[in-house]
């Protein structure tokens, strides 16, 4: 008891450094706590909603799940039988192996086609009628069929079956509702069965919006109640059973991330088990390939988390030190007295522990609520510092998520113990020794760990532009090489060494400038930077907080803009424009042959004919009077095609491109610095001859040919066309000039080439085909407002890319928004926490310093002096730290943020990549850093001018 007494009175002698010590705690636990939180919820949000894709799409229910098999026995025996009930056994199985609750079943049995003709039919009828159906049960018919005449059928013991029929096959039996039939078995013994239709039927939508039964599926045959088809056909056998079908629609919102596994195996247990076991097996599971491919990806969006947020965790780390060394700074006397009078380190570090046991349980009740907060932030976020009204993410406290709070809480106890432990090593004598070693080296410098790290750090780097660059030669994908999370924790620790690197030879910066103006400084500025150039260390700490606040705030900056401006210059390229859309063309070509005709027409002579198929050009006004386009281009794109050129007549395949170079210009997006020259420049270059093109530097090294030269085109049969070389380009908008994966010879894959020319030019000289329209669209202009209008104008559309449609998309990727979420999140962060610590050190470091300036007032110096002392300090100290972090910050910047190459694909990757700052995240990052430095100034000031001369000068008496 009293020990814990003890323990209260200290932390209540010190509440606000305990304070800002479990306010480091608990953004860490929420930090930790929200990674499991939003892959789960952000995921599970994106994978309902690809489910409902599936359903808009394709007209299914997302949780369909249609098992269906032959049964290939012809006679019926025990193990036939058996088979059937264990069937029926393991399907009812299903919903709890795919973990999700039924909302509907119904099962079907179909017996073997049957001759079908009126009971009162002759001879001479029975020949020619060629209708065929056969038996069928539907369990819950009653719910599932509207009848549109006649009434439900009931189950007879007399031999006669009552059954309902489609109007389609009542017709084609030739008799009336009512009018008994015989459905004749093909078997050898002919047997006859007495029906009689009692109802016509049709698809009842409203009868099961879940799992409709649909009428059209099989028209032809009789259904009749389920139980007499068990009595007489599944146990009675007399006739031949040939199909099974079960049909469940599963509630696919019960579908999480976590039983993604579970529903993937359900599906491989199914296919399993009906392989081959009664006959030959259909399985259609439409969620199957949406849900498989979540699978493993928790697992990556939890690494990308954690390797983004690894900068604000190394920080985080730092401040909790930081906070935790300061209170031990303030308590190593009562320390050392308590070990000079007996306490051993054991008790000394008991007492310690159980104070910061207290700190992080109340940390870990408060931090995973504020991790939920930190979850919702991420979900919102649609760019850096940028946010949308979406809807919120639905996001629920879950065990793995305390699982990991607890274990960050654990390892942050272990960290703020840390100076615990060093200080219980030093006595008495050894603390005063210490207070009076002020210049003594840090244990980061005595170590060596800031030249370390940046090795470290330069060295990985290394590798990874090493094997970037085996990537880009090869054209494989970026999947082709494992992404190691250290990579990403790389800045964070070469901004950490870097920080110290520079603070190792800063003290010597200051004693230059203490020398050099030795006879002209103030006294004001004399006493400074005396009291910085000897006490280096204490100014470490602070430093070191600043630089690695500013250069993780920084990079983050920069990397999130840079992944965001890469990402949505890779869309807009690669489609042209804002929008790009094919349409079908009339033509000559034979309509496609059918697979027991693959021979083609020949000549007399024997040899097969080949001739060019012909195109009529679609309308194009339509496209031109859409409302709301601001410009239309027609861009003629044709792969594979022959070139030859060069004096050595160098030939190959090429990409050709025909544009109409006024309209292309209007048009097509291309992002600034790519070609040499802006794109209307060689635009405007070609224009005025129509054999005037542009050809790529891959084909003009290729082929060493030079602007004024010729070069001939054809394709097809085609005979050559000539054009001359006007320009050399090394992108053009929707042109990939990566080399093509899969085309890789000898190690190297094969380059790209590209021709432009002018579009009439080749339909005049070459051949009329057709192209694409690409649409500008006016500012403001939704994708539906174009769609709507192509669908009343009723233009043929055979495909269409959408820009706008695809940058929605990809703002909306789970990975996407994680990055901006916790790139925003960690420069929140990081301020918050860079204030806090600013301000905690900068009032622990005058109440420290109480008698020195007590003495200066005493001595005659006038209080706007000591304001300028104080003022002069915080400038060479953390003014000079948050330089140093905006150097530091932006060389991280250069050096790491092409890591998130890494995350595109590779072989796509066109515009290359390229970072990019902006002005205004500087401006913010400025404005929040001088705010802090006013502010707490203004405190110190506040705390300074309250000191009293007498009580700070008894203080250094006692």
């Amino acid at each position: 008891m009293a020990l814990w007494t003890m323990i209260l009175r200290k932390m209540a002698n010190n509440k606000w450094l305990q304070l800002n010590l479990w306010f480091g705690l608990t953004v860490c636990v929420a930090l930790f706590s929200s990674m499991p939180l939003y892959s789960e919820a952000i995921l599970q949000q994106t994978l309902l909603k690809e489910l409902q894709q599936v359903q808009s799409q394709s007209a299914v229910y997302p949780g369909f799940v249609r098992v269906s098999t032959t049964v290939s026995s012809s006679t019926k025996d025990k193990e036939t039988s058996e088979a059937l009930v264990r069937a029926d056994r393991f399907v009812q199985t299903i919903p709890d192996r795919a973990g999700l609750a039924a909302m509907s079943f119904y099962q079907q049995r179909f017996t073997q086609k049957m001759k079908v003709y009126g009971a009162d039919a002759s001879d001479q009828e029975k020949q020619s009628q060629k209708t065929a159906g056969s038996f069928k049960s539907l369990s819950g018919m009653e719910k599932r069929l509207r009848l549109i005449d006649g009434r439900m059928p009931v189950d007879r013991t007399d031999g006669v079956f009552e059954a309902l029929v489609t109007q389609k096959f009542l017709f084609a039996t030739k008799r009336g509702l009512g009018e008994e039939l015989v459905a004749e078995s093909p078997e050898g013994d002919r047997s006859r069965f007495r029906v009689i239709p009692v109802g016509i039927i049709e698809t009842d939508p409203a009868g099961d919006p879940y799992l409709p039964y649909l009428t059209t599926e099989a028209e032809d045959g009789f259904i009749i109640p389920f139980e007499q088809f068990e009595r007489e056909f599944t146990k009675g056998g007399k006739t031949r059973l040939t199909d099974l079908e079960w049909r469940f629609a599963l509630n696919y919102e019960q579908l999480n991330v976590d039983n993604i596994d579970q529903f993937i195996a359900a599906n491989t247990d199914i296919r399993r088990y009906f392989r081959g076991r009664l006959g030959v097996e259909e399985i259609n599971i439409p969620a199957i390939e949406t849900v498989g491919s979540y699978r493993g990806k928790q697992a990556k969006l939890d690494v990308l988390m954690l390797s983004l947020y690894s900068p604000v965790m190394l920080m985080l780390a730092f401040y909790l030190y930081m906070a935790a060394n300061l209170i031990i700074e303030r308590q190593k006397t009562e320390i050392s007295v308590l070990r000079s009078r007996g306490a051993s380190r054991l008790q000394i570090m008991m007492a310690y522990a159980l104070e910061s046991l207290f700190l992080g349980l109340s940390a870990l009740a408060v931090g995973p609520f504020l991790g939920i907060s930190f979850t919702k932030v991420l979900g919102a976020s649609s760019g850096f510092l940028e946010f949308v009204q979406r809807s919120a993410l639905e996001v629920s406290l879950t065990s793995t998520a305390y699982k990991i709070a607890a274990i960050a809480v654990g390892v942050a106890i272990v960290l703020i113990l840390i100076p615990a432990f060093l200080a219980t090593r030093t006595s008495i004598v050894g603390h005063k020794q210490q207070m009076a070693r002020l210049t003594k080296m840090s244990f980061w410098h005595k170590t060596g760990l800031d030249v370390i790290l940046v090795c470290l750090a330069v060295y990985l780097l290394y590798n990874f532009n090493k094997r970037q660059e085996d990537l880009k030669r090869l054209a494989l994908d970026a999947d082709a090489l494992q992404l190691d999370p250290l990579l990403f924790l790389m800045p964070a620790l070469f901004a950490l060494g870097g920080g110290l690197l520079v603070l190792r030879v800063y003290p010597w910066f200051i004693r230059l400038i203490y020398w050099a103006g030795r006879r002209w400084w103030s006294p004001a500025l004399y006493n400074t930077l005396v009291q910085i150039s000897r006490s280096s260390g204490q100014y470490l700490t602070i430093k070191v907080f600043l630089i690695m606040t500013v250069a993780t705030g920084l990079f983050s900056a920069n990397a999130a803009r840079t992944i965001n401006d890469n990402m949505e210059s890779k869309i807009q390229y690669a489609v042209g424009a804002d929008m790009a859309l094919t349409m079908r063309w009339k033509s000559d070509a034979p309509p496609p042959m059918s697979s027991g005709s693959t021979q083609q027409p020949q000549t007399e002579t024997g040899i097969a004919e080949t001739r060019r198929i012909q195109y009529t050009e679609p309308p194009f006004q339509p496209i031109q009077e859409l409302v709301g386009v601001e410009a239309v281009a027609r861009v003629f794109k044709k792969e594979a095609v022959r070139f030859s050129a060069g004096s050595n007549g160098t030939t190959g395949k090429t990409v050709l491109f025909g544009i109409d170079t006024l309209d292309f210009g209007k048009t097509a997006w291309m992002k600034n610095g790519l070609l040499e020259y802006p794109i209307n420049s060689y635009l405007n270059l070609i224009a005025p001859n129509p054999k005037a093109v542009l050809i790529s530097r891959s084909l003009a090294d290729a082929a060493a040919i030079k602007p004024g030269d010729p070069i001939r085109v054809s394709w097809d049969g085609l005979d050559q066309a000539q054009f001359t070389v006007y320009g050399i380009i090394d992108y053009w908008p929707g042109w990939n000039p990566l080399p093509a994966s899969g085309d890789a010879k000898d190690g190297q894959a094969a380059e790209s080439h590209l021709i432009v020319g002018h579009l009439g030019t080749i339909q005049n000289r070459l051949a009329v085909e057709p192209y694409e329209v690409w649409l500008k669209l006016n500012d403001g202009v939704s994708s539906q407002v174009i769609y709507d209008q192509l669908a009343e104008k009723k233009v043929p559309v055979a495909g269409l890319r959408d820009a706008i449609q695809e940058l929605i998309l990809s703002k909306n990727d789970p990975f996407r928004l994680a990055i901006n979420g916790v790139m925003t999140l960690g420069f929140v962060i990081s301020m918050l926490i860079s204030f806090f610590g600013f301000l905690l050190f900068w009032v622990l470091t005058l109440s420290g310093r109480t008698l020195q300036y007590g003495v200066l007032r005493a001595m005659g110096i006038p209080f706007r002096q000591i304001i300028g002392m104080l003022v002069s300090e915080q400038l060479f100290t953390s003014g000079a730290a948050v330089i140093i972090g905006v150097f530091i910050g932006n060389l991280v910047s250069e050096m790491f943020v092409p890591l998130f190459e890494m995350s595109f694909s590779t072989a796509e990757q066109v515009p290359p990549f390229e970072i990019t700052y902006q002005l205004s995240d500087y401006v913010q990052l400025y404005s929040i850093v001088g705010v802090m430095l006013t502010i707490g100034l203004l405190i110190l000031g506040y705390r300074l001018s309250r000191t009293r001369i007498a009580q700070a000068l008894k203080l250094g008496e006692e």
